[in-house]
């Protein structure tokens, strides 16, 4: 969705700020990937064996399961403010700084527990330093929220940056003087502590005078809703690990986070940049009384047209993909990518399927959908993974077909968008992703092997897929595209003039 979505601003000042919070989002999560993904690729290849990552991988997930709560709905509670005065903002603080403690000593409490239910005593300590992280988290927390609220992602890119900065730098040096597992959990204190800096230098928020009592049981009414929904939807997300880990190994779990979180990732490079300004966005459409359906049918479009074809593309050279960023010593991990990047195709068919309904106020029976949506996932993922690690990843297909059904007929009438339009949008975004992938598919049976196929000719095929993408979306005139050339000659005009410029 893109900036037509203020059509009813005045002049083009809204279509501008939506677009110009776009790319700022962009670039923060474009920046995020690039120092999330070179880590991870340094840290796997060359410091930390599968085992390892496996074990920070089961001590992680126990820890954001519990971490939804973390926020505690306050993002959302404060875009959905209609004033944000000071009273709110330093109730929300207020409630950030005594959940994050109240949080830090729950994942501390259970450190030792859950280390003795893995009979695995290295997650223990693990667990501690990451509960450490979690105290300095509420000190960001409200900050970018508030300026999420102003579209002002600009400053939350700095803060974004930063952070990840000090994640990468902690981590690898860390890793390669021989700390293991820990290196990863001390890189996400040095992330905690350097964010929350920088967020209050750009946005200070303090508890301070001026709590306000009502204030606080509006947000606790507002959170008590949406925090089990969260909750809920966090134990679905984040216990595969666990699961795979407590059934298979840490072997298996740190294969499997690997190939779950290599797909995630291009999930996140591909569009998650522009995802931050679709709530603020439709809570804007929704106050102006417009419609959702025809721009929830945009969103669909754009997520068909980008995450179908690049899943479909990372599915096929999975092994390739592996081999030249983790080596050999990971190959295991190529099928489980495989696997969840198909998975992944399902769960972009319905986009915003938890943010619309808080938005509209559906959350009571949103909770029921969650609470069936993880019953679902973690049933499903059991198993799969009490037959092997790979069942485990194939499982996730299942859980997508049974997800998609599941929420399809309700968003539907809740948001009122063309079941004729999301057909059409599905049917070309499926063409677009078979033409992605053929030059791919001719590539690893006709030219070469997947084994064999090396960085220049995965390189080269990535280039001939990218090339036969934008034919697709042409030849095709996929619902997406015009919204793709305007976002394209929105990134390209400034250039153009600065060339101009130089020029003369």
């Amino acid at each position: 969705m893109t900036a037509a979505a203020t059509d009813g601003d005045p002049g083009t000042r809204g279509t501008r700020s939506v677009k110009s919070a776009a790319l700022w989002a962009a670039s923060s999560q474009y920046s995020l990937f690039a120092l999330q993904f070179v880590t991870s690729v340094v840290i796997s290849r060359f410091f930390l064996k599968p085992e390892e990552i496996g074990l920070f991988s089961v001590a992680l997930a126990a820890a954001m399961v519990l971490s939804i709560i973390q926020d505690f709905g306050l993002q959302r509670y404060i875009g959905r403010h209609p004033t944000g005065d000071r009273a709110m903002v330093r109730s929300c603080t207020a409630i950030a700084i005594t959940f994050s403690l109240v949080l830090a000593g729950v994942i501390y409490a259970i450190a030792h527990p859950l280390s003795r239910l893995y009979s695995e005593p290295r997650i223990e300590p693990i667990l501690r330093l990451i509960a450490a992280s979690y105290i300095f988290v509420p000190w960001s927390i409200v900050p970018m929220a508030l300026l999420a609220r102003k579209l002002d992602f600009r400053s939350t890119f700095a803060i974004n940056l930063s952070g990840a900065l000090a994640n990468s730098a902690a981590a690898l040096t860390l890793a390669w003087l021989g700390w293991s597992s820990f290196a990863l959990a001390w890189g996400m204190i040095a992330q905690a502590v350097v964010r929350a800096v920088v967020a209050q230098i750009a946005r200070p928020t303090f508890p301070g005078r001026g709590i306000s009592g009502s204030e606080i049981r509006a947000i606790l009414k507002f959170s008590a809703g949406t925090t089990p929904i969260y909750l809920s939807g966090g134990i679905g997300v984040r216990t595969p690990d666990m699961i795979v880990g407590g059934l298979q190994g840490m072997t298996a779990a740190g294969l499997y986070s690997r190939g779950a979180a290599l797909a995630a990732q291009l999930h996140t490079l591909v569009v998650g940049a522009v995802s931050a300004i679709y709530y603020p966005t439709f809570a804007r459409l929704r106050d102006e009384g417009k419609e959702l359906g025809p721009y929830y049918e945009r969103v669909v479009a754009a997520h068909g047209a980008i995450v179908w074809p690049a899943m479909a593309l990372l599915a096929v050279l999975s092994e390739p993909v592996i081999l030249m960023l983790y080596g050999p010593g990971w190959a295991q991990a190529a099928p489980l990518l495989a696997f969840v990047a198909v998975a992944e195709c399902f769960f972009v068919a319905l986009p915003l399927h938890v943010d619309l309904p808080i938005l509209l106020g559906r959350m009571r029976l949103l909770l029921w959908f969650n609470l069936a949506d993880t019953a679902l996932s973690v049933a499903t993922l059991a198993a799969g993974a009490a037959m092997g690690v790979e069942a485990a990843a194939a499982s996730r297909i299942v859980y997508g077909l049974g997800w998609f059904c599941l929420y399809a007929l309700w968003l539907q009438r809740l948001i009122g968008f063309s079941w004729t339009a999301a057909v059409h949008i599905y049917a070309r975004s499926a063409l677009v992703a078979l033409a992605t992938i053929l030059p791919a598919i001719l590539a690893i049976t006709l030219w070469r092997t997947p084994s064999t196929l090396g960085f220049l000719g995965l390189a080269a095929t990535g280039v001939t897929s990218a090339l036969a993408w934008i034919g697709a979306i042409c030849l095709l005139r996929h619902p997406a595209r015009e919204d793709l050339a305007g976002m394209a000659a929105h990134v390209i005009a400034p250039l153009i003039s600065r060339f101009k410029a130089r020029a003369g």
